[in-house]
């Protein structure tokens, strides 16, 4: 078991509640940050309603005061008026009663500086106040407003019990708790919105992961039905245009490939086993006829015989296993620094001799350096010379160049050439143009592919150039500084 199964059992294993919860935790983020939001402008607009409400009262009492009339105790807002020289408030109300009942004011005198905007108020356990919120006990904000000295008349004065210098001073208390009871009412509003709409949002996400992987399960369940030496079966592509459709495309080309892979692998072994079969076949049919008829067997031309075709077999077991090798996409094992002309040249010069006049050359001179594998160079390069000496004419002619970052090799002999229509078809394997010929002079069909491969193991690429007379291969592989450079 794994070590991290354990710790990871809470984590739901279906993509769809997978999709649903990380939806419901992406929109609880963003739903309690709004909610954080919302809480902070509502009361901050709350308290500055309730601020301009107690403006508005303070100079409502203003008003009242300068024509000597004493506020009513009865207010929908806790008051207080205090004044120079009087050490009891000259009139307060709504709820502001029985601090210290006719000792002092609760609010403080007014002096020449600005007026507080926080007052800690005293204790008052034994006043109730109802539903208008006790403000003892506690910093309350205030709105003030000054009547200085001289703007009362004598008689108003007189009526509120202040002398004519003296200086006023209205002192209302912003309630806290209406913006209390508005914020605490939101926040419980918004808490059942949001947790209605967090199981909404989960549930919406569930159910359209739970849509969208429809067609994903109807593939899955064809691709597993698919038999991998036979992959012919094929999904159905819907016609959205999404994701899907990328996905069902895909599976589709991967299976092709697969069934591509399947086709190749049938054909090359039912042509390995062809190729196997006639040198077997002959060697066998040369032995039984010996072993038959010994004394009248020519025993030298059986043993030639039978030698010819053990090469044939031996070369062929060569070639299959070096494309298996290369089928296995291994990088190049050991790279080194090869000069292609160099090769090419002592390649043209070992050339063995054939029993019909052949002239074979290289007429390059200037190195040509290239990264890879030596022996595999030089496989490649024979292939190419082989190839070209067994269709030509009378002359093979190698050529080796430079072309920006890249070495450019061409094989040019004067034979018949090869049909445009087969320029791509003689780099299969087992592919043989010259059917008429015999086995042992036509090959086995695998030196194109094998050289292709080789071509395509160095990032390089080996094509067919067209051309009037006979065919010429065209080799390019990354160009490599000299070893003196590096």
């Amino acid at each position: 078991m794994n070590a991290s199964e354990p710790r990871r059992r809470w984590w739901p294993r279906s993509v769809r509640a997978r999709a649903a919860l990380a939806a419901a935790v992406a929109a609880a983020v963003l739903l309690a940050g709004t909610g954080w939001w919302v809480h902070r402008e509502i009361y901050r607009k709350s308290t500055q309603v309730a601020t301009e409400q107690a403006a508005v009262h303070v100079w409502s009492l203003v008003d009242q005061l300068k024509e000597g009339v004493v506020p009513p105790r009865t207010s929908t807002v806790p008051y207080e008026v205090v004044a120079t020289g009087r050490r009891t408030a000259v009139a307060y109300g709504g709820g502001m009663d029985d601090f210290h009942p006719g000792t002092h004011h609760v609010m403080p005198a007014p002096t020449g500086e600005g007026a507080p905007n926080f007052v800690r108020l005293p204790v008052n356990r034994d006043y109730n106040p109802g539903l208008k919120g006790d403000v003892a006990g506690g910093t309350q904000q205030v709105v003030s407003a000054d009547i200085g000295p001289g703007e009362l008349s004598s008689d108003a004065a007189a009526a509120l019990g202040v002398t004519a210098d003296a200086r006023v001073r209205v002192y209302v208390v912003v309630l806290p708790s209406a913006a209390k009871d508005i914020t605490e009412s939101t926040d419980r509003m918004l808490l059942r919105a949001g947790l209605a709409g967090l199981v909404l949002i989960a549930a919406v996400a569930y159910c359209t992961v739970r849509i969208a992987l429809r067609p994903v399960e109807a593939i899955r369940v064809l691709t597993a039905s698919v038999n991998a030496s036979d992959p012919r079966e094929r999904v159905t592509v819907p016609a959205t245009g999404h994701e899907i459709t990328a996905l069902a495309t895909t599976i589709n080309t991967t299976l092709q490939r697969l069934d591509d892979a399947a086709a190749q692998q049938r054909r090359f072994v039912a042509d390995a086993a062809h190729e196997l079969r006639s040198p077997l076949t002959t060697l066998l049919a040369s032995l039984e006829v010996a072993l038959a008829y010994p004394d009248r067997t020519d025993w030298p031309a059986t043993a030639a015989t039978a030698a010819r075709q053990t090469r044939r077999l031996q070369a062929l077991a060569e070639d299959l296993l070096l494309l298996a090798r290369l089928d296995t996409r291994a990088p190049v094992s050991d790279p080194e620094t090869v000069d292609l002309t160099a090769l090419a040249s002592q390649l043209a010069d070992q050339y063995p001799r054939t029993d019909r006049p052949l002239a074979l050359s290289c007429d390059s001179t200037a190195p040509a350096h290239v990264r890879g594998n030596h022996d595999e160079c030089e496989r490649l390069l024979r292939n190419l010379l082989d190839n070209a000496a067994r269709h030509a004419a009378h002359r093979v002619q190698v050529s080796v160049r430079s072309e920006d970052n890249w070495v450019v090799l061409t094989v040019h002999d004067d034979g018949p050439g090869v049909p445009p229509e087969d320029a791509e078809r003689i780099f299969e394997r087992f592919v043989r143009l010259d059917d008429a010929r015999s086995r042992d002079q036509g090959g086995t069909g695998l030196g194109l592919a094998i050289a292709r491969d080789l071509a395509h193991r160095h990032q390089g690429t080996l094509t067919l150039t067209p051309r009037t007379l006979g065919a010429c291969f065209s080799l390019r592989l990354p160009r490599a500084p000299a070893p003196a450079e590096t």
